[in-house]
């Protein structure tokens, strides 16, 4: 882990609200280890913003760290005014990664949400064949072009592009079976949902929790998500309690509690 004062490569709008910022930062891209850490930006270095906030890593290519974010409130606003050439800091790469998308028995189904599509953009390039879900709002957020003939299949929550609905409206156009796994990163009641139609189908997923970590180190205790383990007794809190910063953010879908 790294605290890096990197230069910004380009920051542009690829969609409606929704921005592609790359960085020059050779520390954090030699420590990246893989698909689902995040790094912690601190958008201006003034006592007005003192908190960083967490971006997932859509990709690293040499000392190119690259985020994709969407424009929720002031400070996303300001990041989004950021040009090349000028310095940012980041802390990172923090959290764990998703694992077993690369073996051969897996069939991944990658599903991202919202912001959630980073890691999962991150993850589709370098699987083999993976299906690929990603769910927006309206055909504006999109991106990219809804394709199932080559696994990728876009929903809209206004039927404005792809299939019309969230994220389990397009499953139910895909072959799932016993060796499928889900990958998902998005708001909490998509994983939720995804949550319970993988226990249902008895099938594996892994959940990349978004939260808001404020320092991303586990100091700050902002983080906190519920573990599945009801045999802790009332004080033993960090068996019943996890930080997504520190012990996520991916955990098995078994692992947490969400609402």
């Amino acid at each position: 882990m790294y605290i890096e004062n990197v230069t910004i490569s380009s920051n542009e709008e690829i969609a409606m609200g929704i921005w592609r910022m790359s960085m020059n930062a050779p520390k954090i891209a030699a420590a990246y280890i893989g698909p689902g850490q995040f790094i912690n930006i601190l958008p201006n270095d003034n006592w007005e913003h003192p908190i960083r906030r967490p971006m997932s890593i859509a990709s690293v290519n040499g000392n190119i760290v690259e985020i994709i974010y969407k424009i929720f409130g002031d400070m996303t606003h300001q990041l989004s005014r950021k040009n090349s050439g000028e310095t940012i800091n980041i802390l990172g790469p923090l959290g764990n990664v998703f694992t077993e998308w690369d073996k051969k028995e897996v069939d991944p189904i990658l599903i991202g949400g919202g912001v959630g599509l980073a890691p999962i953009l991150n993850v589709y390039e370098s699987c083999k064949n993976p299906i690929m879900i990603i769910g927006a709002k309206t055909a504006a957020e999109h991106f990219m072009e809804h394709d199932p003939k080559n696994n990728i299949y876009l929903t809209t929550d206004d039927g404005s592009m792809g299939i019309a609905g969230n994220a389990l409206k397009a499953i139910d156009e895909i072959d799932v079976n016993e060796n499928s796994f889900i990958f998902a990163c998005g708001p909490e009641p998509m994983l939720h949902a995804l949550q319970k139609y993988a226990i249902g189908k008895n099938i594996r997923a892994q959940l990349s929790v978004e939260s808001y970590m404020g320092c991303g180190v586990g100091l700050c205790q902002g983080c906190v998500i519920e573990r599945q383990n009801g045999q802790v007794q009332k004080h033993s809190y960090h068996e019943k309690y996890s930080l997504v910063c520190l012990d996520g953010p991916v955990y098995e879908c078994s692992e947490v509690t969400f609402g």
